[in-house]
């Protein structure tokens, strides 16, 4: 079989990753880093779009690939409407919601707008995979206490998927037939009940669940209401504490897990008990978690950068191997898991997805 050239492109707040292809074999990889000066002039995300692209342009012809090689173009899917996983085509539709920046701008948007460029120039397919508003939840998972606020699906779906599937070649089982729990610990966390290869729940990193570096998690809902309206806070200064300025930043006045490790070997028994209740906090949500699968579980699996942390492995092993063996794959491979996905479509393994008729049906469903 003759091996496809893909490139895969991962923008990011303050950088764009871009990694090149040869079948399953990766030649190389640039994270190519824009300063603030860089980025200062646009107004927006999108108005970042010709910028990045010709930085990612300019990446190649340093490295001396040719974007001629390329059987496709694959970028990160970005925030849009909720859709299974899976890989999907960049149509028209897709462009549009990727540009709108609603509920909020987001980087990675621009990856399957730099994708879809390539591919229109070079008439090659433009994918996006397994963006993070795969949304895959039984129809109780919605339901909350108020109807006016049903949980909505936001998950590290690429890493999680890809987890997924790592999982089940290591254990030579078909990760689509059986059930984890996967915890993805990074600067937000995602704790999700994959359901034979169905997201079936996950606590919405942003607003649900454990603390994280930057985030605060499941709080006091009345307190949090009160504190609203005390008049010492604006809605930004607000959403800023609840996503950017929370948890261990909150409480440490830093977010580096590594200082605060050293710290707490220091005797600093404030960051002790801290990074205690991390642990203790993911642990929660994993049981909850097993807890949505009714302990059919067959392994509990813990990624993403903070699983590089041995302390914190080793007390989530210890709070969860009742539940099912706990399998640690640290760090993510984003770049792999998007030209996995391109390629599986490729080789006519996977059916590529339509995002119009994803959608679609998803407002059937009142999605």
């Amino acid at each position: 079989m003759e091996l496809k050239a893909l490139l895969a492109v991962n923008p990011g707040s303050t950088g764009t990753k871009i990694a090149w292809f040869l079948g399953d074999r990766e030649l190389w990889r640039e994270n190519l880093l824009h300063g603030p000066d860089e980025l200062a002039p646009f107004a927006s995300v999108t108005d970042q779009f010709s910028f990045r692209l010709e930085a990612v342009e300019a990446a190649v012809r340093r490295r001396g690939s040719s974007l001629e090689e390329l059987a496709a173009v694959v970028g990160r899917g970005g925030i849009v409407e909720a859709i299974p996983g899976g890989t999907y085509i960049v149509d028209d539709l897709l462009i549009e919601h990727l540009r709108r920046g609603r509920p909020w701008e987001h980087a990675s948007n621009l990856g399957g707008l730099i994708a879809r460029c390539l591919g229109d120039r070079l008439s090659v397919p433009a994918f996006i995979v397994d963006p993070v508003s795969v949304d895959e939840f039984e129809p109780e998972v919605r339901v909350t206490g108020l109807p006016e606020l049903p949980k909505h699906s936001l998950v590290h779906a690429l890493n999680v998927r890809a987890t997924a599937k790592r999982a089940g070649r290591e254990l030579g089982l078909d990760w689509r037939g059986v059930n984890f729990v996967i915890a993805h610990l990074g600067g937000g966390i995602s704790v999700a009940a994959m359901k034979r290869g169905r997201i079936i729940d996950v606590n919405n990193a942003n607003e649900f669940g454990p603390f994280s570096p930057n985030r605060a998690g499941t709080v006091p809902a009345g307190d949090l209401v009160r504190l609203c309206f005390s008049g010492r806070y604006s809605e930004k200064d607000m959403i800023d504490s609840l996503i950017r300025r929370g948890g261990l930043l909150a409480y440490c006045g830093s977010d580096d897990l590594r200082e605060l490790r050293r710290r707490a070997a220091d005797g600093d028994e404030a960051t002790e008990l801290v990074l205690r209740a991390l642990a203790f906090q993911i642990a929660k949500e994993a049981g909850s978690m097993a807890a949505a699968l009714g302990g059919d579980v067959e392994a509990v699996i813990l990624t993403g950068g903070m699983a590089h942390d041995s302390h914190l492995r080793s007390d989530l092993t210890a709070r969860l191997q009742w539940i099912a063996p706990v399998l640690a794959y640290p760090g993510e491979d984003e770049m792999a898991a998007l030209a996995e996905g391109a390629r599986a479509v490729l080789e006519g393994e996977e059916e590529a997805r339509s995002y119009r008729e994803a959608v679609e049906r998803s407002r059937r469903l009142g999605l």
